[in-house]
C-alpha cells in the first residue's frame, strides 16, 4: 500500500475525487462568479482510449459537453491531454518506457484534437513530465514504483518525443496553441561556496532548460507550474522552517520571478498553469496570492510575456503524493456532505483582484 508522503498513513483511493466529472457545470459557475476568464482542466486517456486503437466515442461526447459548457459560460478552455495517468493498457506495455508510447500518445492526441479542438482555445500536451518520471521511477512512489536514474532518463526522452509527435498532429489541424506545463522550482544557495552555487546551478538546469531545450521548437508557450524554492547549504537542501504551508514546503516569493526571468530567453508567451498553497485554514492564502502576482507583475515590467495566471486549485483536490488532506482549494470541499462546495473567504478576495485587474 502506497504511503501518505508527509504523515506516513496509508494512502487513500482517489476515488470519484472532486465529481467534478459530473459537476462540471456547477464548478464553471464558481468560476464566473470568482471573475475568472479561463479554466484549466484534463481529459482522460484511458476514458477515451479504454483499448488500444479503439476510442470511445461517449467519452469524447462528453468531453465535448464539458468544454461546450465552459465556454458558454465564458471561460477560455486551457486543456491538458496527459495529467499523470496513464491507460492500464499502456502500462501493461511497459508505459513510457515503451519506446512506441510517444506514437501511441501522438495517435491519442490528434484524436481528441479532432474531435475536441474546435472547443480548446489552448492545448497542453502533457503536465509536470518531469515530476511524473521523476516519482514513478527514481522516488520510486507512483506507478511502476521504479528507483532508477536510467529508466527516468528513458521516460523522459520518451515524453520529449511524446511531446513534439502530439505537438504536430495537433497542429496540422488547428493552428490554436499548442505547449506543455513544466513544474519548474528556483534553486538558492545560502553560502557562496563554489560547489554550493555549482549544485544550484546544476539543480536548476536539469529541473528546467534539460527538457524544454530539447522541445522549444515545438513550443507555443510554456505553462510553468511554481510552489517553492529550494536552498542548498553545504552541498544539501536545507530550507528555512519559517514561512511553510501544510506541508512544509518554504513560502518563497521572489522563486517565481527569478523563473519567469530565466524563462524570457526562450521568446514565449508564458502562462502561470500552477501556483498554490496548502492552507487548511485559509489564513495565508489571499495574502500568497497577492505577493505572487506582485512578482508576476515584476517580470511583465521587465518583458517577459506572462498571459495568464491559474491559482491551484479552484478545489479542495486529490494530491497524488498525499491524499486529500492537503487544502489548496478558494473552494472547500466537504467529503462527509456531498462534496458540498463551500467558497473560502480567499475565494472572495480573488475575485476581487480578478474583478479590478489589481491587486492592493
Amino acid at each position: 500500500m502506497e504511503k501518505d508522503g508527509k504523515r506516513d498513513l496509508p494512502l487513500e483511493s482517489s476515488g470519484e475525487a472532486c465529481d467534478s466529472y459530473n459537476r462540471y457545470a456547477e464548478d464553471f459557475e464558481l468560476c464566473r462568479q470568482m471573475n475568472n476568464n479561463a479554466v484549466r482542466l484534463s481529459i482522460e486517456w484511458a476514458r477515451i482510449e479504454p483499448r488500444q486503437g479503439t476510442f470511445d466515442t461517449k467519452a469524447l461526447d462528453h468531453y465535448r459537453k464539458v468544454l461546450k459548457s465552459a465556454q458558454e459560460k465564458g471561460l477560455k478552455t486551457f486543456v491538458t491531454l496527459h495529467h499523470f495517468t496513464n491507460p492500464v493498457w499502456l502500462a501493461e506495455m511497459g508505459g513510457w518506457l515503451n519506446f512506441k508510447t510517444p506514437s501511441l500518445f501522438a495517435s491519442f492526441a490528434k484524436k481528441s484534437a479532432e474531435f475536441l479542438g474546435e472547443h480548446c482555445d489552448t492545448i497542453a500536451t502533457i503536465n509536470e513530465p518531469q515530476v511524473y518520471a521523476a516519482m514513478s521511477y527514481i522516488a520510486g512512489t507512483w506507478p511502476p514504483n521504479k528507483k532508477s536514474l536510467l529508466l527516468s532518463l528513458i521516460a523522459q526522452i520518451n515524453l520529449m518525443r511524446g511531446h513534439n509527435l502530439a505537438y504536430k498532429k495537433i497542429k496540422e489541424m488547428y493552428k490554436k496553441p499548442v505547449g506543455i506545463v513544466k513544474n519548474i522550482s528556483w534553486y538558492e544557495y545560502s553560502t557562496y561556496t563554489f560547489l554550493d552555487k555549482f549544485i544550484a546551478k546544476i539543480l536548476y538546469f536539469f529541473n528546467s532548460d534539460f527538457f524544454l531545450k530539447p522541445i522549444s521548437k515545438n513550443l507555443d508557450f510554456i505553462g510553468l507550474n511554481y510552489y517553492f524554492t529550494n536552498r542548498v547549504v553545504k552541498l544539501k537542501i536545507r530550507n528555512p522552517d519559517n514561512p511553510v504551508n501544510d506541508l512544509g514546503w518554504w513560502i518563497n516569493y521572489d522563486g517565481l520571478y527569478k523563473v519567469l526571468m530565466s524563462l524570457k530567453k526562450y521568446n514565449l508567451p508564458i502562462y502561470i498553469t500552477e501556483n498554490g498553497l496548502a492552507d487548511s485554514r485559509d489564513t495565508q492564502r489571499t495574502d500568497f496570492i497577492k505577493k505572487m502576482l506582485t512578482q508576476v507583475h515584476a517580470a511583465l515590467s521587465r518583458g517577459v510575456k506572462v498571459k495568464g495566471y491559474f491559482y491551484w486549485s479552484l478545489l479542495d483536490n486529490y494530491e497524488w503524493h498525499h491524499g486529500f488532506w492537503p487544502r489548496f482549494g478558494l473552494i472547500e470541499v466537504d467529503r462527509n456532505d456531498g462534496l458540498k462546495r463551500t467558497p473560502r473567504k480567499s475565494f472572495y478576495d480573488y475575485a476581487e483582484i480578478c474583478k479590478n485587474g489589481t491587486v492592493k
